[in-house]
């Protein structure tokens, strides 16, 4: 109890404190023991409750309700403040009809509201607080040098507001553990309506008009599935009398599909699904750390808690299989639309949108297999596309553009990062690392429960192979010498990449054990089966790794091996002009030698794939609220 309370106060200790903190070097000793005691705090809590189920915490609530209730109108007044100073009216109607329910279900019913249990810890909770307390806390230091460089190239263009980011930062991770572990379903709506607001402060950072629409945009939609939320919340009390969620869960789904429709689509909203996954995109105007916290560690990944959660729910019923045709349809769409992509943001951001697709379409089916697909491709994703902004920022930063085409021999330019971003890379799709053995769970899980939905994946899957190739070509062609250009980067920038990086070959190694310990008892515990990777195909895994791991050796890693390569022009029919890379073409014209991919915007570019996915997912939405309704 005590490690659980710590994990959800300490870090706003630590925000506060850093939001009084000026001096840079102060700064970077109290994100640093803040981000270990984070890490240290969740392992301990593992460590604790590894042999329990679940285990449920009694606190006296009344007066923690209380003051919910306040921060809550707090929150709603600075909400309304900032919307009517831009102008953002339907943002303004939505909080006023959000603040308006909430008050009226906390005072007309403040005496029946009170949950016998409101914390809680599982293995899923436990496995989650593991991603926010290393993840998150990894993202924090790596901002420590990312953020002070931003700055430096920023200097006269906007102010140093590193003292707000950070408080809101460690306001963020305290939230997400506070999502984790609340059974008290008012509990959870605190904590998800905090991300909300936390998101929206991080988006608008620049302070340009660009940021503050996008922030607003991601606010509008998150406050739109936060209101979807609350009325859940409000009509499972009134019909049932449950506001905690392991009654919710224990109703049965014929009972309670409408309410579990609307967390549906709350949870929906929060992991960017189609039709409303604009607000992730939007929220790549935001420093990279920012991004990797997003997409990683916070935000959408409490999208798919909630809807995985709710997974033995949707088993077998109508919600759930809209659900699902939403997530494997987000999936396939957006992994197409990734395809016409040189912006590696907007590559990691369409990526991220289809893999959390992925986990959706896993929930909503609900079986034992799929929930078992869905927790295995959190934990490799999250370490993966983690590993994958923080690299693309240190990229960014060093050579001033986040183009892929401007990556070309980046295995020469920024070898320690280039090795990286492949690791992140190979990661979500190559044989025999995380990802790729997520997706086969989910295909094996797919074809047993709905056939039909098969084809999303495949296709999906195709598309997700064809831009991490084009994207892994570039880092590896060498057509013209490169100086190394990383010396530049600093310590707390390195320390959360190689962290990142031994993170992704250790689980992709002992990921067996990994499910073994966390994976396994949960899905035990809600179906009484367990689903798993037989022995011989984790023999076949292993050796498949131990293969993986003799590439590096034949290529050039070390600087002495690729300054004794000779580098010579491509032979061009006797066409060339000498000691260049240009040609002679027809008429004797003189022409540029270049080496681009193929990107495919006149069939998957977002101007022709965008709108009607949009469109088909609205459609998809009405059978969900048809569903639960009949």
């Amino acid at each position: 109890m005590n490690i659980l309370i710590f994990l959800i106060i300490f870090p706003l200790v630590a925000a506060v404190a850093l939001s009084l903190i000026r001096r840079d070097s102060i700064r970077r000793v109290v994100v640093n023991i803040s981000a270990l005691l984070l890490m240290i705090g969740s392992v301990w809590l593992l460590i604790n409750n590894y042999g329990e189920t679940i285990h449920f915490y009694k606190v006296e609530s009344d007066w923690i309700g209380q003051l919910m209730l306040y921060v809550e109108l707090g929150l709603a007044g600075f909400i309304f403040f900032m919307a009517a100073k831009y102008r953002k009216w339907p943002v303004i109607v939505l909080v006023l009809v959000q603040a308006g329910l909430g008050l009226w279900l906390e005072i007309s019913q403040a005496d029946l509201l009170e949950a016998g249990y409101p914390l809680f810890t599982d293995k899923f909770s436990l496995l989650m607080a593991l991603i926010i307390g290393i993840i998150g806390s990894l993202i924090a230091v790596y901002a420590l040098g990312y953020m002070r460089d931003f700055h430096a190239h920023n200097q006269g263009k906007m102010p140093d507001r590193r003292r707000s980011f950070f408080f809101i930062i460690f306001v963020f991770l305290s939230a997400m553990f506070g999502v984790v572990f609340s059974n008290d379903l008012l509990w959870l709506y605190f904590f998800w309506e905090i991300t909300t607001i936390c998101s929206f402060l991080l988006i608008a950072y620049r302070g340009t008009t660009e940021s503050i629409d996008n922030a607003f945009r991601a606010l509008g939609y998150n406050l739109l599935g936060g209101l979807a939320m609350l009325l859940g919340i409000v009509i499972l009390f009134m019909q049932h009398g449950v506001i905690e969620m392991d009654k919710l869960l224990a109703l049965g789904s014929p009972n309670i599909l409408i309410p579990v429709m609307l967390l549906s689509i709350a949870g929906i909203t929060k992991s960017a699904q189609l039709p409303f996954s604009s607000w992730l995109l939007g929220a790549m105007v935001a420093p990279t750390p920012v991004s990797a916290l997003l997409h990683s560690s916070t935000m959408v990944k409490a999208g798919v808690y909630l809807l995985v959660k709710l997974g033995p729910v949707f088993n077998g019923t109508p919600v759930g299989l809209s659900v699902a045709l939403v997530g494997g349809f987000t999936f396939l769409m957006t992994s197409l639309i990734a395809i016409s992509q040189s912006d590696a943001k907007k590559v990691l951001a369409y990526s991220t949108i289809a893999n959390l697709g992925l986990i959706v379409m896993c929930a909503g089916i609900g079986t034992y297999e799929s929930i078992w697909a869905a927790l295995l491709l959190i934990i490799f994703h999250a370490i993966a596309k983690c590993l994958l902004f923080l690299c693309v920022g240190s990229i960014e930063h060093t050579i001033g553009s986040r183009d892929i085409e401007d990556m070309d021999g980046l295995i020469v330019a920024m070898p320690k990062s280039a090795w990286l971003l492949l690791v992140g890379m190979a990661g979500m799709f190559l044989a025999p690392f995380g990802m790729l053995i997520s997706k086969w769970a989910a295909l094996v899980a797919v074809i047993d429960a709905n056939p039909a939905l098969t084809i999303l994946l495949l296709y999906g899957s195709a598309a997700t192979l064809f831009f991490w190739v084009k994207w892994m070509g570039k880092l590896l062609s060498v057509n013209q010498r490169k100086e190394n250009v990383e010396v530049g980067i600093s310590r707390t920038v390195w320390v959360p990449l190689y962290a990142l990086g031994f993170m992704m070959i250790a689980v992709c190694l002992f990921f067996p054990y990994v499910s073994r310990a966390l994976i396994e008892p949960y899905v035990f515990s809600i179906y009484g089966h367990i689903a798993a990777m037989s022995p011989g195909n984790i023999l076949i895994m292993i050796m498949m790794m131990g293969l993986i791991f003799l590439f590096p050796f034949s290529l050039p890693g070390h600087d002495d091996e690729v300054k004794n390569q000779r580098l010579v022009d491509a032979y061009m029919g006797a066409a060339n002009v000498p000691g260049t890379r240009r040609f002679l073409g027809a008429a004797g014209a003189v022409h540029e030698v270049s080496f681009r991919n193929y990107y495919l915007e006149k069939y998957f570019g977002e101007k022709v794939l965008l709108k009607p996915s949009i469109l088909i997912a609205c459609g998809l939405l009405v059978i969900l609220l048809i569903g639960a309704a009949f």
